[in-house]
Parts: C-alpha cells; sequence; structure tokens
C-alpha cells in the first residue's frame, strides 16, 4: 500500500456477519490495508474518537443500530469525516439516495467481487487523499518501490529493474487480488492498444516473478489466468 510516511492506510469495516467479514478483511489484508473489523455500531463508535481511519466500510443493518444511523453519529463527533462506502445486501434505490444524501461517498451492493471491491476503494481514495496517488514511498513489507527516485528494494537490497519493470510491479501492487488483462497492462504500462503486443506482457511477468522472488515460498503468487490475464496475491 502506498504512503508517504511508510504508514499503511487504515480500514474500518462494520459487518455483523462474521464469515463474509472475515472474507472481506482477507481481502483488504492482501492488499496491503491495515484493518480494524466490528461487529456492532457501539463498538466502533467507542473506537472511533482514538482512531485515525483513512476509509469506512459500512454494512447497513446491525445487531444494535443501522448503519446510516452511525454514520450520522460520527458526523456530529468529527468536523473531518474519513470516506465512507457501504457495503450493504439492501439495494433498494431509495436506500441508495438516502445514504448518498446523508454523506457516504459510495455504495456497493452484495455480494460484491473482490475486484469490484478493490476498484472503489482505490477510485475513492484516489479522489478523497491526493497523496494515495502522490505519494512516493510505496511499502509492501519487505519489498518497497520509491516511484520518485525509480528505486526497488527488496528486504532492504535495491533490486534492479528496468523502467517497464518497474512500472509493471508497481501497478501490479496497487492492484493485489485484481484480475488485470494482458491488453489492460498494455495500455497502462505501455500506452499500447496492439493486441500483438501482448507478449511483452508474458516476458516483463517473468522476470519480475523471479527479480522480486513474486513466488508462494516468499509470501506472493503471480498466477496467470488462461485466457484472461494476471493476478498477483498474498500466498497463504
Amino acid at each position: 500500500m502506498m504512503t508517504d510516511v511508510n504508514r499503511k492506510q487504515k480500514i474500518a469495516f462494520l459487518d455483523d456477519d462474521l464469515a463474509y467479514a472475515e472474507t472481506i478483511q482477507e481481502w483488504l489484508s492482501e492488499a496491503g490495508f491495515d484493518v480494524d473489523h466490528f461487529a456492532t455500531g457501539l463498538d466502533f463508535l467507542r473506537k472511533f474518537p482514538n482512531s485515525q481511519y483513512d476509509l469506512c466500510i459500512f454494512d447497513w443493518t446491525l445487531p444494535d443500530m443501522e448503519g446510516p444511523d452511525v454514520m450520522v453519529s460520527i458526523k456530529l463527533r468529527s468536523n473531518k469525516l474519513p470516506p465512507i462506502i457501504f457495503l450493504t445486501g439492501r439495494s433498494e434505490e431509495d436506500d441508495i439516495v438516502r445514504v448518498i444524501e446523508s454523506g457516504a461517498d459510495d455504495y456497493v451492493v452484495k455480494p460484491a467481487s473482490r475486484q469490484m471491491l478493490m476498484a472503489r476503494i482505490n477510485a475513492l481514495l484516489r479522489r478523497t487523499q491526493p497523496e494515495y496517488t502522490n505519494a512516493t514511498i510505496c511499502d509492501f513489507g519487505g519489498l518497497k518501490i520509491d516511484t520518485k527516485q525509480r528505486l526497488v528494494l527488496l528486504d532492504g537490497e535495491e533490486v534492479k529493474l528496468t523502467d517497464k519493470e518497474l512500472d509493471l510491479a508497481w501497478y501490479f501492487l496497487r492492484n493485489v487480488g485484481v484480475l488485470l488483462s494482458r491488453t489492460h497492462l498494455m495500455q497502462v504500462v505501455w500506452g499500447s492498444t496492439a493486441d500483438v503486443e501482448t507478449r511483452k506482457v508474458d516476458v516483463h511477468v517473468s522476470h519480475l516473478r523471479t527479480k522480486l522472488k513474486l513466488t508462494p515460498e516468499f509470501g506472493w503468487k503471480l498466477s496467470s489466468i488462461y485466457q484472461q490475464g494476471y493476478r498477483l496475491e498474498r500466498a497463504e
């Protein structure tokens, strides 16, 4: 996850479905976020005043109060709110309009795919936190990328990458868990739309897998998905 002070972005996740919450927590952690999970609105409200969250994800229906009421409560407690996404099974238009007009920044209907949820989170952070996009230090545990100095460090040792390898590594690490097509990678990293050039992606991915040790024994899995593209994930 990117930060200019080597601090992980911190997310508060409020949902009382423990099995579902475990899955979402895993997705967020694998993407490099620091996650605090809460099963009740009151538990969250007790912690909120003393915590600095970069983003909140709320379910609507909770054992003790409703998600929109939690949102109103923190608005009364703080002059500056983190961006808020509602992740809920309620899909009626009136519900969506109600929470958006009350101050929520986005609304995602369950069940949400990992790719959809991560895209919404990253887009919201880019809109609300310019430093999320402009940060110079990208910290992924033992792997760090300094986008200003164009340096990559693996366990404190510099790894020599070409410019395109660095750009591709940075993009993969910003989209952990997201399936990225070869065509999409060509467009983003190379600025090309020619399908015939997608073999460049395969070659560069192979180099990254070796140079950055993106293999299960080192905690990563950079997988080729047949006829679809590539996905970088944390290995169990």
